[in-house]
């Protein structure tokens, strides 16, 4: 088949819904990964929070906003996509507003209140309810509203949007932050009319996709009595809870490593704008690495991941300056980049005959885990090994540790389970029995 032949057939096996979806997504990305970018510095220098009580509050925040498109993708269903994106970035326009105005006076009356602690994480948890719809909306408007012989194209087109955001997030941070000197507080108002806007969009343009012979769409109690039967195949839930490793030591990215960079390293350092090199060299190297590492089953792939992933941060930890953050944000996409596709074919494949779907949900709950995990434990590394005992980049041997130990207990599960083939469905052993 020609180039124009091809262009020719990407152009008609996408309705429109694609294109405004993944545009809204782009936008969400941006939002939420700049956000992310200054939410350590914002809450530590700016709010003067601890070391511990900021990984905290970055832990429960990520882990709602991982944890909840299990049941965001069922809420979609039921209320149309087109509505539930308008909600969605309704809600993120209201809380990052909220989270850009805590040290506004007229938020002084609710901080005295309610206490800085209990407000802020309040105010969190109402942007982070925004992402558990917007995902499975747009992942769900690409299957809907792109041909068969193009789907592979339309997700490759939202991964690199995806990517594209979470390289912008951080560099439009720091420009808001640092360049035209507002401060970290006006990144999370700018995150606030990005999202409004695209509820302006979705409005204006967005029209519910939909697909004839679809599938009858689950209740959200429905969802919930999934969830329970899901998490009786012990063989998955250990999986995701080894896996979950992975992403402890990922999000440190977005957790320690500010901190770090500005606390112990170089307190001007433009922390938010060094975290852009990860998605950064996601887009530029995704597709090479897919090539070298075509021939390594799943399994193995995602164990590789890990480690190269784990010792990244070890550049950190012999050379604690802003080119080893550099090297190590690098190393650390690479990793991420050698496991992410085969971490979903894998998921795909342990999933029992039938509940493939269902399993897919599940995949976003290491992310979760692993925030939950991450926040505490790079709070407490920050505070012990820097301000106890005066030696920061000793807390990265640690994370590495942490990561490692995890590739072990990969090895040790891929012994005892011999990936690739299905577990026994929950429902059969229960019949059995």
């Amino acid at each position: 088949m020609g180039f124009s032949q091809r262009l020719q057939e990407i152009r008609a096996g996408f309705e429109r819904p694609f294109w405004v979806a993944n545009f809204t997504e782009l936008f969400e990305r941006l939002a939420y990964y700049g956000a992310s970018a200054v939410l350590a510095i914002y809450l530590s220098e700016q709010l003067h929070f601890s070391k511990e009580l900021t990984g905290w509050m970055i832990g429960i925040f990520g882990f709602v906003v991982w944890f909840l498109p299990i049941l965001g993708g069922s809420l979609a269903d039921r209320f149309g996509f087109r509505r539930a994106l308008m909600f969605a970035y309704l809600v993120m326009t209201l809380g990052y507003f909220l989270l850009g105005s805590l040290a506004a006076p007229w938020m002084q009356s609710a901080r005295h209140a309610l206490g800085d602690k209990w407000l802020v994480l309040a105010v969190l948890m109402i942007p982070a309810l925004g992402p558990a719809v917007v995902k499975p909306c747009v992942a769900g408007t690409t299957a809907r509203a792109s041909a068969e012989n193009v789907r592979s194209i339309g997700y490759s087109i939202y991964y690199t949007i995806v990517n594209i955001g979470g390289t912008l997030g951080p560099v439009i941070a720091w420009l808001v932050r640092e360049r035209l000197g507002l401060g970290a507080a006006n990144v999370f108002r700018v995150a606030s009319l990005s999202v409004f806007l695209m509820f302006l969009v979705t409005l204006l343009f967005f029209r519910e996709p939909v697909q004839p012979g679809e599938e009858p769409v689950p209740s959200v109690g429905a969802a919930i009595v999934n969830m329970f039967v899901v998490l009786g195949n012990v063989r998955f839930v250990l999986f995701l809870l080894i896996f979950s490793s992975f992403y402890v030591v990922f999000w440190q990215e977005f957790i320690s490593a500010p901190l770090f960079l500005r606390g112990y390293v170089n307190p001007n350092a433009p922390a938010d704008l060094l975290l852009s090199v990860d998605a950064g060299a996601v887009i530029l190297f995704q597709i090479l690495v897919t090539y070298l590492t075509r021939k390594i089953r799943p399994f193995p792939a995602m164990t590789l991941g890990l480690v190269i992933s784990s010792l990244s941060w070890l550049f950190l930890a012999i050379f604690p300056s802003v080119p080893a953050l550099i090297v190590s944000l690098v190393v650390l996409a690479l990793g991420e980049m050698t496991q992410s596709a085969r971490y979903y074919e894998y998921i795909s494949r342990l999933a029992p005959p039938g509940r493939q779907g269902l399993y897919m949900g599940y995949a976003f709950l290491p992310i979760a885990i692993g925030y939950l995990v991450a926040g505490p434990l790079g709070g407490y590394l920050l505070h012990e090994f820097g301000d106890v005992l005066h030696q920061p980049q000793r807390m990265w041997w640690i994370i590495t540790a942490v990561g490692l130990a995890g590739a072990v207990l990969m090895l040790i599960y891929d012994r005892i389970f011999k990936p690739g083939q299905a577990p026994e469905p929950v429902e059969a052993r229960a019949a059995a029995a």
